[in-house]
């Protein structure tokens, strides 16, 4: 690692574990936009943190050089929530999968939205439970044949954007691991942000969906157009709607009130409120 005074590079934030996933997994695209991220910011690894949760994903935490916490499945965005209230200082970030963030962990993901942390959360989406030996996900296309849907998925897929557009995240954004240059951008931008930076990474898996492959993607991906007003939330809907196209890059941001500003607000309520009695306080509540 460089000294003071020397400016890091991308490959300054990788750990001394070699990355383990299948050769031609889209999580390598999405290690790399995110270390020329974080390379562009000149972040201090010492006051990161990083959470990661179950699956092929979950294996992020361990290729970064930062505080990194491996927690259970679907438990990586409250964990994340406990590390930023006890170190606000920290720069914290989520990364997970799609089973991880839209069934074990999917209630959790709404309640994240409106509270508003300032974390940025990584979902590294490639439709299939890769870790596990390819079982479906909550976005395994509808009729895609796996290991649990040997007749063919019965049920639609859920659509990351759509769902945190609903749920009021301040800042949505989808990338394509295949496009480096553009996941780092938007991871920049969603760091930037201050407030839920809700990002989907498509991150083909070669090994157990031969659906959802690079060439797939690539035939269907376009790039917002630049044009693009992001807060407004109806255009953001738009894109996110098309039938046609899988469109990349920032849906929606928005300025709202942290979580740490509306409890610092509550906080500052109760030591403005007159002190009471025991007696007061009991026939109060």
């Amino acid at each position: 690692m460089p000294g003071d005074g020397v400016a890091l590079k991308a490959k300054d934030y990788k750990s001394d574990v070699e990355p383990v996933w299948c050769p031609g997994c889209g999580d390598f695209g999405d290690l790399a936009g995110f270390t020329q991220a974080l390379a562009a910011l000149q972040l201090a690894p010492e006051n990161m943190a990083i959470v990661s949760g179950i699956g092929c994903s979950g294996r992020f935490s361990h290729f970064i050089n930062c505080y990194a916490y491996h927690t259970a499945h679907g438990r990586a965005i409250p964990t994340a929530v406990g590390v930023k209230s006890a170190s606000p200082e920290l720069d914290v970030f989520v990364v997970a999968g799609d089973g991880d963030s839209f069934s074990i962990g999917g209630g959790h993901l709404p309640h994240a939205a409106r509270r508003n942390p300032d974390i940025t959360y990584l979902i590294l989406d490639n439709a299939i439970y890769g870790l596990t030996k390819g079982q479906s996900s909550p976005t395994t296309p509808q009729g895609m044949k796996s290991g649990t849907s040997p007749h063919g998925m019965f049920n639609p897929p859920m659509d990351p954007v759509q769902m945190l557009l609903a749920y009021g995240a301040t800042f949505v954004a989808r990338g394509f691991s295949s496009n480096v240059k553009q996941v780092a951008a938007i991871v920049k931008a969603a760091i930037d942000h201050r407030g839920f930076s809700a990002i989907q990474l498509i991150s083909p898996c070669p090994t157990f969906n031969k659906v959802i492959t690079f060439d797939y993607m690539k035939q269907r991906v376009t790039e917002i157009p630049e044009d693009h007003d992001s807060s407004d939330k109806e255009s953001a809907y738009r894109y996110a709607l098309d039938p046609d196209r899988v469109f990349t890059g920032i849906f929606y941001r928005s300025e709202e009130p942290t979580m740490f500003d509306k409890n610092e607000h509550q906080r500052s309520l109760s030591v403005a409120q007159e002190p009471c009695t025991v007696e007061e306080l009991m026939a109060r509540f």
